[in-house]
């Protein structure tokens, strides 16, 4: 949708990651008249480089994080019932064993060894039960189950694991795929009306009477110019910059730039559960099983001190990472096993901790007035708590414009979730039923992806020639030509990884096919 000349925006949402995009949502399913421009991909940043799960953040406990961790664990039963295709429930197996290390920073650390010496740096198998029980009862559960513990020697679990592992507590949060989270929000945002400006910067915002002037450049080079009531600016890493630089105002808000990497390897394991692992200097990393033939390991956090420089795992990083896991699983990695590695920047509000660890992982909203018409910022935040995020972004913008509006996406499904997540695997059956042409591992990618929305994309095929060009690995022309229209899809990039992940699958030659055909379809537009 465009605007109307004239028109005036309520709101206007700089960044389409997934803060941008779930304000823009909630906003416009309230009534709202909404804009939202994201000047490179949706999600293409930060919101398609995390560890990829909904959940409280046990090591959280730790920072003494209770209110946090408790939003946190309330939610990812809310999230997992209204995107059951992109987000399923996880069992995390975490070993446990003598000699476990704290990292020091934490509040926890600290208070143990002040009142138990003897445990100075050392993080018992007591408290981490202790953590376990909290993390089972803080925010309530109806879908996932509880703490259980683990004989390593017995269980299947186990045997990918070094023999002096002998006991495990496992425990559940979710999977995510997190660039389809930030991409399903922005369509059902434009669902519901919003005005999505993609691959659109926003070069300035200007008082102009009592509402902002806002001036867009798209890549093209066109300049356009719309009139809003009130900016949400949810630049995430940018959110500085765009302060200063795009609404001029003086704050002395500041984040953290925390860049956290991970790496892909070839299959550790056979089963479907992720392990939570803990490390001689006191942190964690997590192996997770991904896209079904990998194992994602991740994450670190290091600072990273300049936004313009792009986020890469460096050689240190996956050294430390490999190093890690090492130290657990009896099939020992090196770096040739690494297929695929990526980074992003955390923008964490800058609340004085020593360390990047340490720094919180809550957010921080605030509303300047200074220039004469309102400002949200957005600071922080995380995949997990993004709905409950925009909520309170929704309680700030009612207050701000004079509106009392209704919360409604708790029991809201996103775009291709509309079904009970007890019927998922009848419903991946009923596909391959209906694509008898694909292979089994296409069906279940195609149901990951779009849920529901495949009878959409898939509506009177009949053949394998119904679904146009393949392009390999269960790729066809019928599947990108609806990703161009529907998802935003521009270039070979966004659909083999932030639309997918099939760029861990396909060589160089099936890269440059799709990229050619993507151009082609955008230039008969």
């Amino acid at each position: 949708m465009t605007a109307g000349k004239n028109e005036i925006l309520d709101l206007f949402v700089i960044g389409g990651g997934i803060n941008g995009a779930g304000i823009a949502r909630d906003a416009a399913g309230r009534g709202y008249r909404v804009g939202l421009a994201e000047m490179n991909d949706f999600g293409g940043a930060t919101s398609s480089a995390s560890t990829k799960l909904f959940h409280g953040g046990l090591r959280y406990l730790e920072f003494f994080e209770f209110g946090l961790v408790r939003k946190a664990l309330v939610e990812r039963e809310v999230l997992l019932k209204a995107m059951p295709h992109i987000a399923w429930p996880m069992r995390f197996v975490l070993p446990v064993f003598p000699n476990m290390r704290f990292d020091s920073d934490t509040p926890t650390s600290r208070l143990l060894a002040r009142l138990m010496p003897w445990l100075k740096g050392r993080r018992p198998a007591w408290l981490i039960r202790l953590g376990l029980f909290l993390y089972d009862h803080l925010g309530g559960r109806e879908i996932l189950p509880s703490t259980a513990r683990i004989n390593l020697r017995s269980a299947q679990e186990g045997r990918p694991l070094q023999a002096r592992y002998k006991l495990a507590y496992e425990y559940s949060d979710c999977w995510v795929e997190d660039s389809r989270l930030t991409l399903l929000n922005v369509r059902d945002a434009a669902n519901l009306g919003a005005l999505i400006h993609a691959r659109t910067k926003v070069v300035s915002a200007n008082r102009k009477d009592d509402l902002w002037e806002i001036i867009l450049a798209d890549q093209s080079g066109g300049v356009t110019t719309c009139m809003a009531r009130m900016i949400v600016n949810a630049g995430g890493p940018w959110v500085e910059e765009i302060i200063r630089g795009v609404t001029r105002l003086n704050s002395s808000e500041r984040i953290r730039l925390v860049r956290g990497s991970h790496i892909v390897t070839s299959k550790l394991y056979d089963h479907d559960k992720c392990y939570f692992l803990q490390g001689r200097d006191g942190r964690i990393m997590f192996a997770i099983p991904y896209e079904e033939d990998f194992t994602l390991i991740g994450t670190t956090d290091v600072a990273h001190d300049d936004i313009s420089q792009r986020p890469d795992c460096n050689d240190a990083e996956a050294a430390y990472m490999i190093a890690f896991v090492n130290e657990y699983f009896d099939r020992r990695i090196t770096r040739d096993d690494v297929v695929w590695s990526y980074s992003g920047v955390r923008p964490l509000y800058d609340d004085g901790a020593s360390s990047a660890t340490a720094a919180t992982r809550d957010y921080v909203l605030t509303v300047d007035t200074s220039a004469g018409v309102p400002v949200l910022n957005v600071f922080g935040g995380k995949i997990t708590t993004y709905r409950k995020l925009a909520e309170q972004a929704m309680d700030k913008i009612d207050l701000a414009l004079g509106r009392k509006t209704k919360k409604w996406t708790k029991d809201a499904s996103l775009p291709g979730g509309d079904f009970n997540i007890s019927d998922r695997s009848l419903l991946v059956a009923d596909l391959e039923k209906r694509l008898p042409f694909f292979d089994a591992f296409t069906v279940r990618r195609l149901f990951r992806q779009y849920g529901t929305q495949c009878q959409a994309i898939f509506t009177g095929v009949s053949s394998a020639e119904d679904v146009g060009h393949s392009f390999g690995n269960g790729i066809t022309e019928r599947e990108i030509d609806w990703a161009i229209e529907n998802e935003w899809v521009r270039d070979a990039s966004d659909f083999l990884w932030r639309r997918s992940k099939l760029g861990l699958r396909i060589d160089t030659d099936a890269v440059s096919a799709i990229d050619a055909h993507i151009q082609s379809r955008i230039a008969q537009r």
